[in-house]
């Protein structure tokens, strides 16, 4: 029994210890790309030419975003996303084609990747 209390208390102590770090060693937090100057616009035609998992935006609820750096990151496969690069795909990121919505967390973190302004 002393053994049991003396394992569980090394291993709660060791959890307290690697919570109270985790800001030493989990990843920073996402790097923002830089801020879109005001009044950039795409159109739909060039949003289509990043298609590839290498350069791969997408217009997202009238905003065209640079998620090629963000592929490796995402919590399913990139080929969920590769399928949208160079579309419109507000309907694909409003439902996770599941029909569940993306949370505010993800809302947050797509604003970091948006690039202009779809063009009307």
């Amino acid at each position: 029994m002393r053994r049991l209390f003396l394992f569980a208390s090394a291993a709660f102590w060791l959890l307290v210890l690697a919570f109270a770090t985790s800001q030493l060693w989990l990843p920073a937090a996402v790097e923002t790309p830089q801020p879109v100057a005001s009044g950039e616009f795409q159109a739909l035609s060039e949003v289509a030419r990043h298609k590839t998992p290498d350069d791969c935006w997408m217009a997202i609820n009238d905003q065209v975003y640079d998620l090629s750096n963000y592929l490796p990151d995402h919590p399913s496969e990139p080929e969920v996303i590769v399928a949208w690069c160079g579309r419109e795909a507000s309907e694909a990121y409003r439902t996770k084609m599941k029909g569940r919505a993306h949370s505010a967390r993800a809302d947050r973190l797509l604003a970091a990747y948006r690039i202009a302004t779809l063009t009307p």
